[in-house]
């Protein structure tokens, strides 16, 4: 596990809303949009990969308390205010993603034009796991990976259930980037994620075809952990296996279309 310390912390403002982001590293950027229940010490060290594989991590802190361990009642704390407080959320929105992904974008313009490279790669993970697929839209991003995309929830809606979470305009714009541009995504969960269905990713693959890499991980290839399989780069991430060989072809994705 990390900490926060060796980050550089800076406010972000898009005219709407304004962050902390915590930067760090040196070439093409990287945008970690952190899982529930905050930017928890599993994901600076995933960060931390990034940052020793030639890569500038932007961490956007979105909710939670930076640097804080996971634990059940932090985690149902952070779920609960996620789904009935903010507003820059749609946690169950079937055909718009949230609203937060403007100011995403936004960030991604500034980490573009601060640090270079072929475009900026973007992850989201759990509740924000499809936000990279909807921030295709600004045109400095070039390689979303969505970690376990949770929204939105599914209620036991199987519309949800195979829902994706992003408006008609933003997948029809990132269909036509990805072939324009000859770019692609990937997708990341574990097979047994209630959370992340199956249906989920029937829907990526109908959409985006073979641009669409799924990387569907074996529950019992997950961390132990109190918490069911679902963190596919952080709480679940085994030190070695499939989990370990997922995140390198997450990094070695990161790396070839930044042009790190």
């Amino acid at each position: 596990m990390s900490d926060l310390s060796a980050y550089e912390r800076f406010e972000f403002n898009d005219g709407r809303w304004t962050r902390d982001v915590y930067r760090r590293g040196a070439g093409p950027a990287v945008i970690i949009i952190h899982e529930l229940p905050g930017l928890h010490p599993g994901v600076v060290a995933f960060a931390d990969r990034l940052v020793a594989a030639g890569l500038t991590v932007w961490c956007p802190h979105l909710f939670g308390e930076p640097g804080r361990p996971v634990s059940k009642a932090y985690m149902n704390r952070e779920a609960l205010k996620t789904i009935c407080v903010r507003r820059e959320f749609h946690v169950w929105a079937t055909d718009r993603s949230s609203p937060i992904v403007d100011w995403l974008r936004a960030l991604a313009r500034k980490a573009h034009a601060e640090c270079g490279g072929r475009g900026v790669g973007a992850v989201g993970m759990c509740i924000t796991g499809g936000f990279a697929l909807a921030m295709m839209t600004e045109p400095a991003v070039v390689a979303p990976v969505l970690a376990q995309p949770s929204l939105p929830l599914t209620a036991g809606s199987k519309k949800r259930a195979a829902s994706i979470g992003a408006s008609p305009a933003e997948i029809a714009c990132a269909k036509g980037r990805f072939e324009a541009e000859d770019l692609s995504m990937i997708g990341l969960r574990f097979k047994g994620d209630k959370l992340v269905g199956q249906a989920r990713f029937d829907r990526y693959r109908a959409e985006f075809g073979a641009r669409f890499e799924a990387i569907e991980l074996e529950d019992a290839d997950a961390a132990p952990s109190p918490i069911a399989p679902h963190s596919t780069l952080t709480l679940h991430l085994a030190a070695e296996g499939p989990t370990k060989a997922a995140e390198a072809r997450v990094i070695d994705f990161f790396r070839q279309r930044t042009g790190a």
